[in-house]
């Protein structure tokens, strides 16, 4: 592992320290729900991240607290983000957790400097802040906090349950600033949950927080992804889960084919072979040309949902709003809500 490489006293010219040179603890625990998973805790030394300029995101600024992910969906991007210290793509990515243990206070410094202009921070795009761990190790409500009382806007996008312990701080944050929640919800097939999204609640589950969610007074939009094609785009399995999104009360639903980044390839095409040998050669066809699914396919998915969409009652995502700045939001929590929040949008 190249924690050593990456320390603050030995990172190489080039590649900034992530962390100070003292302060790795490794630990296991030896509960049901944390079983085969060893979770490195660090001290970060910077938590806001600037996305990279090629990057399709309409974001230019994340928070992770966490590095891999229990989730263990079969197609995460962010797979290859492990191999930066020399660890497994694979089962190391998602038994292998690296907690940022120092993250809300690290945050708070950092949005109180002179030098940031209150930026939309976005969360949960590369792994899950509200995966298993944040259970035990809680750094969101720290993070949401600081967020919240330096009315910096933010979003939020999560497959994980446990967004709903902190409802009553995101509708804290949403009467100071921009606050945009999204609940991944790519389908609801059953069977097809269980084999490329073993470590997430349920579909069914993620719907009942979009609907909790809005009960509570948050908007809250559905991010559709991944669609995967030839498993998860029959006409029939987008109209179902189109409808749940809408039953729930979704305010908005944003359809994102499956992706197949370095890292992520690998793994996901070991998994087809195992489980869908037959459709091996299709997804070599169809991803020739990179990580993403021909354009032609993607407009067809996309409009095919927004149809739906419309049918159901809901429309797509349009992110408006979505980039105020904290420097022209209030200072101190008013008497009464300001406008609901905004929606993350990928699309």
């Amino acid at each position: 592992m190249r924690w050593d490489n990456l320390a603050e006293n030995t990172a190489k010219p080039g590649e900034g320290a992530l962390f100070a040179a003292d302060a790795v603890t490794t630990r296991t625990f030896d509960t049901p729900e944390f079983k085969g998973i060893t979770f490195h805790e660090i001290r970060a030394r910077s938590i806001v991240n600037r996305v990279p300029g090629a990057s399709r995101m309409p974001f230019e600024w994340t928070v992770n607290p966490y590095r891999g992910c229990s989730h263990a969906c079969v197609y995460c991007f962010a797979r290859k983000t492990h191999t930066y210290l020399d660890l497994d793509t694979g089962l190391g990515f998602d038994s292998q957790i690296v907690v940022k243990v120092n993250a809300p206070e690290l945050l708070s410094r950092q949005l109180a400097s002179p030098q940031w202009e209150g930026q939309h921070i976005a969360m949960g795009t590369n792994v899950d802040c509200y995966q298993r761990a944040e259970g035990r190790y809680r750094l969101m409500p720290g993070i949401i906090t600081a967020l919240r009382d330096h009315a910096n806007p933010f979003s939020i996008l999560t497959k994980g349950t446990l967004i709903l312990r902190d409802l009553d701080l995101l509708r804290q944050a949403a009467e100071v600033t921009e606050v945009g929640v999204s609940v991944s919800v790519g389908f609801t097939d059953p069977e097809l949950w269980r084999t490329v999204e073993p470590g997430t609640p349920s579909p069914e589950r993620r719907l009942d927080v979009v609907r909790a969610m809005t009960d509570g007074g948050i908007g809250c939009g559905v991010l559709m992804a991944p669609v995967i094609p030839f498993l998860g785009d029959h006409p029939d399995q987008l109209r179902a889960t189109v409808r749940a999104v809408a039953a729930a009360g979704a305010t908005s639903v944003t359809p994102l084919v499956l992706h197949l980044r370095p890292g992520a390839r690998e793994w996901f095409m070991q998994w087809l072979a195992q489980h869908h040998p037959h459709l091996v050669h299709r997804y070599e066809r169809m991803y020739a040309d990179g990580a993403y699914a021909p354009t032609w396919y993607q407009r067809g998915i996309t409009r095919r949902v927004h149809e739906l969409a419309a049918e159901f009652g809901i429309g797509p995502a349009d992110g408006r709003g979505a980039h105020r700045t904290a420097r022209d939001a209030p200072a101190s929590l008013p008497d009464a809500p300001a406008t609901g929040p905004t929606q993350l949008s990928l699309l």
